[in-house]
């Protein structure tokens, strides 16, 4: 039995010949001389080498945040590359540029826009890129600050823009401080605040009603990175504090959404919305060979990418056609599948005494440390158990996280470090929770092989 769907391949031929319908009335080329017993083995040989990785598209990959693109998508996304669109500018991709406008004008409704300015870009890096472009022109010479669990990227991105960038501390559950938030606000040299709904390492969602209540003290710019967690805002069985987070998303002036994440597309497909869409002037300049054909916009026009893949537009479109971003919908119960997985497995761990638990899952990020003497002693067991996991199919992640994440007086571990090396599990397949028996079952039988042989 394959792995891997086969049947589809029979609706892309037949979508293909439809779009081969749309361009009947251009007279006949000659196809590409290809030598088709060289083109198989080729692509024979392309499979083989593919075969060195991990199978992350199956349930028993639980380690970091990859999840296989929906089949609408994968379908949309290869009929496009027939075509091969170019979204910069509507010479090079008409259609597609009008379907990337109307994917993102349903992202920005599911946070309460109805004006707003955004696009598509590679991934969260370029969006957060774009975002904090806006701001450091907004805001020139302010600071940029982020939680220490916000990802990395934006002190790099900071960096590369030549913006003075801090960190603002977190509480015991990976959120930003909002009570240091408010001593660097106090400074008077913040011009924009990075709140994090949904960090790489826990999952954990920055307080973001708090943060807005400091905003009617102190001027600042407020930006949301909901790169992992933004369609968690569909989701009615969120913990009362992560949902207020959400009910509040509107209020911020720009956000960052990975649809390559959650949304069920390929990579890299991310974006950035403006909830003010004057900042698209920002973006404004000269092009003496594009943008003439239509006096429509041209997503060049406000995006600092120029060639984008028009391809990446037409499966998010697809898949919100299929699947339309609401309350109660099939994506949504797909989503709360994931959260629902993670919540049973972290009530599994808290009731063996072996592991130490943090604290509940916001979203669908479990991480959990190993009981032991010391935390020098329960990270490299974390290791062993994370190898010996994988010797079984079953692939986890690890991740490095603060000691303050743990109460280990509970369990008189010495402190000799000042992070623990945790184990952690990203369990955002809708299919994690049928297998979720499974996946503990192995994470059982590992953990007792390491701990018997020390």
């Amino acid at each position: 039995m394959s792995q891997f769907d086969l049947q589809s391949l029979g609706i892309l031929s037949s979508a293909l010949k439809r779009l081969d319908e749309g361009f009947s009335d251009l007279p006949p080329i000659s196809a590409n001389p290809v030598d088709d017993i060289e083109l198989e083995r080729t692509l024979q040989q392309v499979a083989e080498r593919l075969q060195d990785n991990y199978p992350y598209f199956h349930p028993l990959y639980a380690g970091q945040m990859l999840k296989p693109p929906h089949p609408i998508a994968r379908l949309a996304y290869t009929l496009a590359l027939w075509l091969n669109p170019n979204n910069h500018a509507l010479d090079g991709g008409r259609a597609s540029s009008r379907m990337e406008k109307e994917a993102i004008s349903e992202i920005a409704q599911l946070f309460g826009w109805t004006t707003a300015l955004g696009h598509l870009c590679s991934g969260g890096t370029m969006a957060n890129l774009e975002a904090l472009w806006i701001a450091g022109q907004l805001t020139a010479g302010a600071k940029i600050v982020a939680s220490q669990q916000a990802h990395y990227t934006h002190r790099r991105i900071s960096g590369v823009l030549g913006l003075r960038y801090a960190s603002v501390p977190c509480d015991s559950r990976g959120r930003m401080s909002v009570e240091s938030l408010e001593q660097l606000l106090s400074a008077g040299d913040v011009g924009t605040v990075v709140a994090t709904l949904g960090s790489t390492a826990t999952g954990s969602v920055d307080p973001l009603q708090k943060i807005l209540q400091l905003r009617e003290r102190y001027p600042f710019r407020l930006h949301a990175d909901a790169a992992y967690g933004g369609y968690f805002c569909l989701l009615d069985d969120l913990a009362p504090e992560t949902a207020e987070a959400f009910e509040v998303l509107s209020e911020v002036d720009s956000i960052v959404l990975d649809p390559h994440k959650h949304g069920l597309q390929p990579y890299g497909c991310g974006c950035v919305v403006f909830r003010d869409a004057s900042v698209g002037s920002l973006y404004q300049h000269d092009s003496p060979y594009t943008y003439f054909t239509s006096e429509e916009l041209h997503l060049g026009e406000i995006s600092l990418e120029c060639s984008r893949p028009g391809a990446a537009a037409v499966a998010l479109w697809a898949t919100q056609k299929l699947l339309p971003l609401v309350r109660g919908g099939t994506f949504a119960e797909a989503l709360s599948r994931g959260r629902e997985a993670a919540s049973r497995f972290h009530q599994r761990l808290q009731g063996d005494e072996r592991f130490l638990v943090p604290f509940e899952p916001e979203l669908d990020i479990v991480v959990w440390a190993v009981r032991s003497a010391t935390v020098t002693r329960a990270s490299e067991l974390a290791r062993n158990i994370f190898e010996e996991c994988a010797r079984r199919q079953l692939h986890l992640a690890l991740a490095e996280c603060p000691c303050d994440f743990f109460d280990l007086n509970s369990c008189s571990m010495l402190r000799d470090r000042s992070t623990i090396l945790c184990l952690r599990s990203v369990l955002m397949k809708p299919d994690h929770l049928d297998w979720l028996d499974r996946i503990w079952s192995l994470l059982i039988e590992a953990t007792a092989v390491v701990l018997r042989a020390t």
